[in-house]
């Protein structure tokens, strides 16, 4: 591979990390190899049925367990693949037109068992927990014991309990911020929604008492007639692009912030429906997210488009991303430090065919440094009356700037409604009470 440092464009188009590779997910087994590595003999751990796909998987920082989520199960395997715990998840009777889910209350549509995909699988350390969220019952989650998968909690009474019905992987993603000094943890999700924008939302944060009887459990940080800790998908816009949809790859949280990162259809600049809602091969645009930890308001969404430059071919398919720490070599080729963090994604070529991405495929790596620079640069001459909102999608349309009476900490109230997505903190994030 090619040890160079990576090139910038102004539009946070990123970086790329050297030579192209093509990325291959196995999702129908796993493979080990022992500590002897002599390249002969692996260890293999697959599914009671193949049709039973890995969805996820995340390794324990201290002990080294894998926990895997699958198609109807969740499993706990050692280092070397053995299976410790297996966990049920499904199949189960349901009907996607069942809303509230017919756990809450009995439905009138047809019943048929059903698969339960695993859309997120995280490790919440700070309690000894794992959540685990499928596709069964509008999108419900279970809090599961780390140590052998023992239900402590499934809450499924409230609507905010449905997450999302969508039935594909990949379309979800969240974010755990731990408990500490007596607060209790908060959950960041986004999500596709599957046209059912009145029912979910596409991005939240909630509740992760420290108790799982409690009965906030998931409920959403804030929520009131005014204001609340979510983001909808507007109605307006699934007329301008049909099938809209946000989908949600990948998320971390690094210093005072939570990012996702995600792919979506772009959207008319002038708010009018250049193709009438048809169902075409829309151009899809892949962003970065990010929100203020503490933010339960969401005043500090902001978002960036984000893709790879190689030899003039353009990368902006985002398909995989990992946040880690850089090698000696790449930290001194991007100019930052071995416990500075660093993106890694994949993106394939183009900006069509999102759905059957082409092979050809580059690996590239963003310095978050370098992420919180771009946003901050965008920030600042967004308060200058420059440039737009970009957030057509929300809006209806490309909202211009609006100039604040100042950029300074603490006085930068003056930018009306139309700034309220934007954060009040340039340096870090908003300070709001409530």
């Amino acid at each position: 591979m090619e040890d160079r440092r990576p090139t910038h464009r102004a539009s946070l188009s990123g970086s790329a990390a050297g030579s192209l590779v093509a990325a291959l997910l196995g999702c129908c087994w796993l493979l080990a190899f022992p500590s002897s590595c002599n390249g002969q003999t692996l260890t293999t751990f697959h599914p009671e049925r193949k049709e039973w796909a890995f969805n996820h998987l995340t390794v324990h920082q201290n002990t080294g367990a894998l926990y895997i989520g699958a198609v109807n199960r969740v499993y706990k395997l050692s280092g070397n693949l053995t299976l410790l715990v297996s966990h049920d998840t499904g199949p189960e009777d349901d009907n996607k037109a069942c809303y509230p889910p017919l756990i809450v209350q009995p439905c009138s549509e047809p019943l048929v068992a059903t698969d339960n995909v695993n859309k997120l699988l995280l490790v919440d350390y700070s309690q000894n927990r794992l959540l685990a969220c499928g596709s069964l019952y509008q999108g419900v989650c279970k809090l599961l014991r780390l140590d052998d998968l023992f239900i402590l909690v499934e809450p499924s009474h409230k609507k905010e309990h449905y997450l999302s019905s969508v039935n594909q992987t990949g379309t979800m993603y969240g974010v755990i911020v731990p408990s500490s000094q007596g607060h209790d943890g908060t959950l960041f999700i986004g999500t596709a929604v599957g046209g059912k924008q009145d029912y979910f939302p596409t991005i939240s944060s909630r509740k992760l008492p420290r108790d799982p009887e409690s009965s906030a459990m998931l409920d959403y940080e804030l929520h009131t007639d005014f204001v609340s800790s979510l983001i909808k998908i507007p109605s307006d816009t699934l007329a301008l692009v049909a099938h809209f949809d946000i989908h949600y790859v990948y998320g971390f949280a690094s210093g005072g912030f939570v990012y996702f990162l995600t792919v979506q259809p772009e959207t008319p600049e002038n708010g009018m429906s250049s193709s009438g809602g048809s169902a075409g091969d829309p151009f899809y645009t892949s962003r970065i997210v990010r929100l203020c930890k503490d933010d339960r308001k969401f005043h500090s969404y902001v978002s960036l488009p984000v893709g790879c430059v190689k030899a003039g071919v353009e990368y902006r398919l985002l398909q995989a991303a990992y946040l880690g720490k850089p090698g000696r070599v790449l930290a001194a080729a991007l100019g930052v430090g071995a416990q500075d963090d660093v993106l890694f994604a994949v993106f394939a070529k183009g900006q069509k065919q999102f759905h059957r991405p082409p092979d050809d495929s580059a690996l590239c790596a963003f310095t978050v440094r370098d992420v919180n620079a771009r946003i901050k640069e965008r920030l600042q001459s967004c308060y200058q009356g420059e440039g737009h909102l970009e957030l057509n999608w929300l809006l209806g349309k490309d909202v211009q700037c609006t100039k604040a009476v100042s950029v300074g900490r603490g006085a930068e109230r003056g930018g009306g409604t139309k700034s309220r997505l934007i954060p009040l903190n340039l340096e870090g994030c908003c300070d709001d009470p409530l």
